[in-house]
């Protein structure tokens, strides 16, 4: 079974000292705009604009959208006008910031030592950029992304959440597709790496700067040690310490929060494919697949969850959904509204959950299949039914790109 190795890049991968690093960033930026607006208040603007990406919580928003609608305006500016500066600012500008970092050796020798290994590597970075300023910086580390391949590498146009959110952890898990296997996320920061990729649910592998650090959170220490220890100490951890656990209330809220996002990410790169080709015959196609996630979400889960909160210990009917594919002709059916309706609905059903005490995850119910259960339990069925729905999809879509030869 293939492990997954979630690498942090800042301090991890790159020795990148941040308090010099993104002051440098910010003053280099807001020069190259300045003939747009004042350059402090460009400096002040942004990091404003990247304190509300990092809380973003909308599952509709990617944090490029949250960013331009908390930079731009407030500037007076329109994105179309400014867009050529900043491009010019990745292009000639960032590249000179090499000079405020220095490669990690041992980074270059885990990367590909986990590859000879058969591992699948992402690169589980802050998505605050855009993907030019990332891939540079995995360039400066000794890892040009034309010489190494990555499964992923978020940027802020792809992604929706932002570490330590435990959603973030799972939409890169998603648009992984679900791996199946043990997953290990390896960072220098306790709070934005370890105990972020700890609520979801996940092994992780602590790297700090300062080989002295103290483990300062009331959790549990993880694993720690150089880059060196990393392979080794997977090798021999057991089974049950690299199982993922998605059972707890943040790991379900994150998991369901991530599925509509990874959806959109998905769907946006659609261009040209056909939504109704089903992958097999008995297989449902990307329509089918949204227009049941859809329809199970309006009339099972959401007057389920309603149900339990509003009354004490009550009988929950099983349904059987996967009929309707046919019954409501599903492939006739427009998906990419199923998907808007999906996303909409799901809103809805994570603001009646996350708002929910801990004492409220345990009430009880009863249901015709699985006999006395609770809500937390009937909550974690929703999160594996969106895991198993992203690996259906991430199958058909790989067929998309990769059709069998003839």
């Amino acid at each position: 079974m293939t492990k997954t190795l979630l690498l942090d890049l800042d301090n991890t991968l790159l020795i990148n000292d941040t308090d010099t690093f993104i002051p440098s960033y910010l003053q280099v930026l807001a020069n190259r705009l300045s003939p747009f607006a004042d350059p402090k208040l460009i400096a002040k603007t942004l990091i404003s604009a990247v304190s509300l990406m990092m809380q973003n919580q909308q599952p509709d928003l990617t944090l490029m959208d949250v960013f331009d609608a908390s930079f731009y305006p407030v500037l007076g500016l329109t994105k179309e006008n400014v867009q050529p500066a900043v491009d010019c600012f990745y292009a000639e500008d960032f590249p000179k910031l090499i000079r405020l970092t220095s490669p990690r050796p041992e980074a270059v020798s885990l990367v590909t030592q986990a590859r000879e290994m058969g591992y699948q590597i992402g690169i589980a970075t802050a998505p605050l950029f855009p993907l030019t300023a990332i891939q540079q910086r995995l360039g400066w580390a000794g890892l040009p992304v034309d010489r190494h391949h990555f499964s992923l590498i978020p940027s802020y146009n792809t992604f929706h959440f932002a570490k330590p959110n435990p959603a973030y952890f799972a939409e890169f898990l998603a648009q992984l597709g679900w791996p199946d296997g043990p997953v290990i996320m390896v960072g220098d920061e306790a709070d934005l790496d370890i105990l972020g990729a700890r609520q979801l649910g996940i092994a992780s592998f602590w790297t700090p700067s300062q080989p002295d650090a103290a483990w300062s959170s009331s959790d549990p220490e993880p694993p720690r040690g150089g880059l060196a220890n990393v392979l080794p100490w997977i090798a021999s951890a057991s089974d049950e310490i690299l199982k993922q656990n998605f059972n707890s209330p943040q790991a379900i809220l994150a998991i369901m929060r991530s599925t509509p996002a990874a959806l959109q990410t998905f769907c946006r790169s659609l261009d040209g494919m056909n939504w109704s080709a089903r992958p097999q015959e008995n297989e449902w196609s990307l329509t089918e697949v949204l227009c049941h996630l859809r329809d199970v979400e309006t009339e099972v889960f959401l007057p389920r969850f309603e149900k339990i909160i509003e009354e004490d210990n009550p009988f929950i009917i099983g349904i059987e959904t996967d009929p309707w594919a046919e019954e409501r002709h599903y492939i006739q059916q427009n998906g990419s509204q199923a998907l808007v309706d999906f996303i909409n609905l799901r809103k809805k059903l994570l603001s009646l959950l996350t708002p929910l005490p801990a004492e409220v995850w345990q009430r009880p119910a009863r249901h015709a299949i699985f006999g006395p259960t609770h809500l937390q339990e009937l909550a974690s069925f929703i999160s594996e039914h969106d895991r198993l729905h992203i690996q259906q999809i991430n199958r058909h879509l790989k067929q998309e790109s990769h059709p069998p030869r003839a």
